[in-house]
């Protein structure tokens, strides 16, 4: 194998190291083949490359890197001290790559693949386990990361690539995401079991006009929606105390702390009384939501499918 020092290295110590990078690692697989053999000719055939190919590429990596990693008798070669200590953390990158190949092509692969799914806090005690169980019926294999949280988090960790699909309300328009409507909820205005209103069964918004609400923290998709709604019932609602979770509302609310418009419960709560709203169209839309010409593994697109199938029946009755 010919061995040609060029009169300085390609690379100086002070060189950007994205630009060493990307010079030495095409040829780090080049490098362990020929270091394991210790035969430039054996690790052409192992490696399947033309053996020209393989001396070229040995004698790139030293003139970059700007030392002697072998010594040469012939196609026979051995390490220099230099070379030992590179191959080392060599074959523990090319370790790290083949472990990362091997993840990636499990997370994507179509029976036994992973699905990154995010969802509302309210959705996460009935509507999540349902969908899952009945999606798990035709696909039981496949896995999910699952990420409960408020919606623009959601959105953000969309953006991010951190979720594949997410269930999100207000259903989201926005630059960069694809939405699509699910189904509804809609809202009920919650009072103390001991209020004036209690012994009622339905209200007008308006009629809350001077009561305490308790609500979500800014931000949330369910807080949105409760000011627009008290806007549009001619008020801004006097706020007492807000929340992350819907349920801590309720107690909140039971406590006689303040009332709450809020989606149907899980289970009934005691010391509270739900009333349907009248007068204005009170509803929480649910959506999933995507990113924008992201590519889907074929767990995903399975997923997406089954979830746009569920278009009016994905809340429980």
């Amino acid at each position: 194998m010919a061995h040609q020092h060029s009169s300085q290295p390609r690379l100086s110590p002070s060189s950007d190291t994205e630009d060493m990078v990307m010079l030495l690692a095409p040829r780090l697989a080049h490098f362990a083949g020929v270091a394991r053999t210790e035969h430039v000719t054996r690790a052409a055939q192992e490696l399947q490359v033309p053996q020209s190919t393989l001396s070229r590429s040995m004698v790139r990596l030293e003139q970059d890197l700007g030392v002697d990693l072998f010594a040469r008798r012939g196609r026979t070669v051995s390490l220099t001290p230099a070379g030992r200590t590179f191959l080392a953390s060599v074959e523990r990158a090319l370790a790290e790559i083949e472990r990362a190949a091997d993840e990636v092509r499990a997370d994507a692969d179509a029976t036994t693949g992973k699905v990154a799914f995010g969802f509302l806090h309210t959705m996460g005690a009935e509507t999540v386990p349902g969908l899952l169980q009945a999606f798990r019926v035709d696909h039981p294999r496949v896995r999910f990361s699952l990420v409960q949280n408020y919606g623009e988090a959601m959105l953000e960790k969309l953006r991010a690539g951190e979720l594949d699909l997410c269930l999100t309300s207000p259903v989201p328009d926005a630059p960069g995401l694809v939405a699509r409507r699910l189904d509804e909820q809609r809202l009920r205005l919650v009072v103390p079991a001991d209020h004036p209103l209690a012994s009622r069964r339905r209200i007008r918004l308006a009629e809350a006009s001077e009561e305490t609400f308790v609500t979500l923290e800014p931000g949330y998709g369910l807080r949105r929606i409760t000011d627009h709604l008290c806007l549009e019932a001619g008020f801004r609602p006097r706020i007492a105390f807000e929340g992350e979770e819907t349920e801590t509302l309720r107690g909140l609310v039971a406590a006689g702390l303040g009332v709450a418009l809020l989606p149907p419960p899980t289970v009934p709560r005691p010391g509270v009384v739900e009333l349907a709203i009248t007068g204005q169209r009170a509803v929480r839309e649910i959506g999933v939501a995507w990113l924008e010409g992201h590519p889907d593994t074929p767990p995903v697109a399975a997923f997406k499918k089954f979830l746009l199938s569920r278009r009016g029946s994905l809340l429980p009755d």
